[in-house]
């Protein structure tokens, strides 16, 4: 099992590297001078120049890329000599703590750098820190809506596969795939906000901490999380549900479950001692998958429904072609999709030894 779970961890790392290696080069073709951005239009070419120096693009783009890889690992190799160095060690950007120095070099360890802003000059970092938990808040209750209420219906569709119940269910199963999250979000809104508002007492927009109308601070507000995680659930809540539904009857069909029901076992327990553990591969793949396209993908509904997520930082960089957060930000997401594929893969091995061989 470690060396299976090794494996897979150096398969991740090739698999980042490669996402990194991509980002960095099609956000370089972009069209865009990231100094004009910074300074406007009418700046003067010796400003520009001088914040080209600063943010190390008079540079080649192989020099970039590596003092980029420099920037973003947790341990980096640096020159001690003047800024103008290959591997210049900027300890602004970071704390650093030498592990060993070698003639003009030193191996150190740091936290990542991801740059600074183009438009506000905080750090991408400290951004994406105030932004991403609110994101991985709402995935994560979307998913376990999305799985306690999918593995539930599609038991319940299995348990009588012909009945009427087990076909409303899988057309409104089938509506939810085709509902496009951005229509969703808007519908959802103004059903149960606008609508329905004096019932729900749910709010068309907010996130998930709010500020007091009266200047008091900061509050929590739970409430405003519920339309978006039932937007973003719709949609693999649907798939769960079908592919509960078609694995377990699968399962149901084969001979070691003839066995248990002859035994005398009720169906209650056939299913839930002895189907559902052998139908759940396909949708623990699905729920991995739909997680991480979550974080991914929830860029439209923050938005609709101003959750002050990550996507929300994305769509506004996009608006003032702020590279270094959008970098950051796929960045980020693509580590979450990296670190959940691995996770999935040791659940595999985990439920089923059979996928360790």
């Amino acid at each position: 099992m470690v060396k299976y779970i090794g494996k897979k961890i150096w398969y991740g790392l090739w698999v980042f590297w490669g996402v990194i290696t991509l980002i960095f080069f099609l956000f370089k073709v972009l069209p865009g001078d990231p100094a004009r951005m910074m300074l406007g239009q009418r700046a003067d070419i010796s400003s520009v120049e001088a914040i080209q120096k600063e943010l190390g693009l008079d540079r080649s783009y192989w020099v970039q890329y590596i003092n980029y890889l420099n920037d973003i690992s947790f341990v980096s190799v640096h020159k001690h000599s003047n800024e103008d160095s290959f591997f210049y060690l900027d300890h602004q950007k970071y704390t650093a703590q030498t592990l060993i120095t070698i003639g003009d070099k030193s191996v150190v360890v740091k936290s990542p750098y991801l740059g600074r802003s183009f438009q506000s000059g905080r750090k991408v970092s400290d951004i994406l820190a105030e932004s991403f938990p609110l994101t991985l808040l709402l995935a994560v209750v979307a998913i376990l809506f999305a799985m306690i209420i999918g593995i539930f219906l599609g038991v319940l569709t299995s348990i009588n596969p012909d009945g009427w119940v087990s076909r409303t269910i899988i057309g409104f199963s089938a509506i939810g795939v085709a509902l496009p999250s951005f229509f969703a979000a808007v519908l959802i809104a103004w059903i149960f906000a606008y609508i329905l508002g004096e019932y729900t007492g749910l709010n068309m927009t907010g996130s998930f901490k709010e500020v007091d109308d009266f200047g008091r601070g900061e509050y929590i507000q739970i409430k405003n999380i519920i339309l978006p995680a039932i937007t973003l659930g719709i949609r693999p809540l649907a798939i769960v549900v079908q592919l509960t539904r078609s694995s377990l009857l699968n399962v149901l069909s084969q001979d070691y479950i003839r066995t248990a029901r002859a035994k005398g076992l009720s169906k209650y327990r056939v299913i839930t001692r002895h189907a559902l553990k052998n139908a759940m591969n396909p949708v623990i793949t699905a729920i991995s998958g739909w997680f991480a396209s979550l974080l991914a993908g929830a860029v439209f509904v923050e938005y609709v429904f101003d959750w002050k997520g990550l996507g929300v930082v994305i769509v506004d960089s996009l608006e003032h072609y702020d590279f270094p957060v959008i970098m950051g930000s796929v960045l980020l997401i693509s580590v979450m999709l990296v670190i959940i594929n691995i996770v999935v893969d040791i659940l595999y091995g985990v439920i089923d030894p059979r996928v360790r061989y």
